[in-house]
């Protein structure tokens, strides 16, 4: 009667602390051996692991929703929309504004001498970047690229989010087919820049664009609030007001800017397709490059029909970041591969959706890797980065801190 007691409390503790004795941590645990296991906060666990198979050395951070007071934040490199820095900086950041960071991963693909990153971003419910297509200059065809995401009451997302934007002012509505990017449509479109691109819109070559200025008004709950103030412009490279943001329309849509009268209130949804469940706008979305597993099953090998992948990228071994979470979404899998060594080859795509799958995974997606790949755990990396010069300054980080 004592043992079963004493199995009952074992068993009780071991679910507050968010771990489990059966499941996928004990078939992980058979096929390698734990090199580093630490417990990061209540429900977060931290392990570094190495498995024969590959070979491979990974490091792995499962946080269990159910127990953890955790929240998943963004950060851009150099608090900006182009800039790049390593992830232990950004993580210092935010440990000096007062945030308690538990761990940290490299995420999306960036643009290498300008850090901006290649799909969509939203930070704390603002759109930094919002997209039709991926803007990566790598895939095979036009497209977009699988994202990670949390909505407004903290449900975990995966699915290729697409912008829906638009505007309304006089009665008519008007579609926003990029925020803070320069649409890749030649006939005509809408931009909505704000002060997150900069201090002033683009100068579009090939383009003649209308641009009006807004400032803030305030929101009605996903809906922002602009009036219209200052000079419309019949050119671009307009200054973006640090309390407001630009409409910058051409062809046929720039009528719909040109007829914005000084001081109309124009409202603004900025949403995405397919539709979230709770509320219009998630609270973080985040890209990477593709989807691995869905529903369950490995769809790395459909990458290249779906989601453009190339061969040298997909198809060949390199350090791997990457992102999932369980069946019932109550668990989230960060995890680094390193590569490039002789202890720790690194992995196919297919190869690193079987490992996500094995450690609980029934979602999962692929993040920047090669010398981008970096965990952080304790505000110092943990992985072995492949890059000579050691960690690599990337253009943003998906971090793991602990609500107050």
């Amino acid at each position: 009667m004592r043992l079963q007691t004493a199995l009952r409390k074992i068993c009780h503790l071991s679910l507050a602390l968010g771990l489990s004795a059966i499941g996928p941590r004990h078939l992980w645990a058979q096929k390698g051996d734990t090199l580093v296991s630490q417990l990061l906060a209540p429900g977060v666990e931290y392990r570094q692991f190495s498995d024969k198979t590959g070979p491979w050395r990974a490091n792995l951070v499962r946080i269990n929703l159910r127990v953890a007071t955790v929240e998943f934040r963004p950060a851009r490199a150099g608090n900006a929309l182009r800039s790049r820095e390593k992830t232990t900086a950004m993580v210092q950041r935010a440990t000096d504004n007062g945030a308690t960071v538990l761990a940290a991963i490299n995420a999306d693909f960036f643009e290498l001498k300008l850090g901006e990153n290649e799909n969509n971003q939203v930070i704390n419910g603002e759109w930094w970047k919002g997209l039709k297509v991926t803007e990566s200059p790598y895939d095979t065809f036009d497209n977009v690229h699988i994202q990670f995401g949390i909505d407004a009451d903290r449900h975990v997302l995966m699915d290729r989010f697409i912008l829906d934007g638009k505007f309304w002012a006089r009665g008519a509505m008007t579609p926003i087919v990029t925020v803070n990017a320069i649409p890749s449509g030649a006939i005509e479109g809408t931009t909505l820049f704000t002060a997150r691109y900069g201090a002033r819109t683009p100068v579009d070559t090939v383009r003649k664009s209308t641009e009006a200025p807004l400032l803030t008004a305030g929101h009605r709950g996903d809906t922002l609030l602009y009036v219209r103030r200052g000079a419309i412009s019949a050119s671009n490279g307009s200054v973006i007001p640090e309390n407001g943001a630009v409409l910058s329309a051409y062809g046929a849509r720039a009528d719909a800017v040109k007829t914005l009268a000084e001081g109309d209130t124009v409202k603004v949804l900025l949403a995405t397709l397919p539709r979230i469940k709770h509320g219009a706008t998630p609270s973080t979305l985040i890209g990477g490059w593709p989807r691995i597993l869905q529903n369950g099953m490995d769809v790395a090998s459909e990458a290249a029909t779906v989601e453009g992948t190339i061969s040298r990228n997909a198809e060949a071994r390199h350090p791997r970041s990457a992102i999932g979470f369980s069946r019932d979404s109550s668990r989230v899998y960060l995890l680094t591969v390193d590569g490039r060594s002789e202890n720790s080859g690194g992995a196919t795509l297919i190869e690193l959706a079987e490992l996500m799958r094995k450690l609980g995974a029934w979602d999962a997606m692929n993040f920047d890797g090669g010398g981008s790949t970096t965990m952080v755990v304790g505000g110092k990396v943990v992985n072995a980065p492949s890059d000579a010069e050691g960690e690599r300054a990337i253009g943003n980080a998906l971090m793991v801190i602990k609500r107050n």
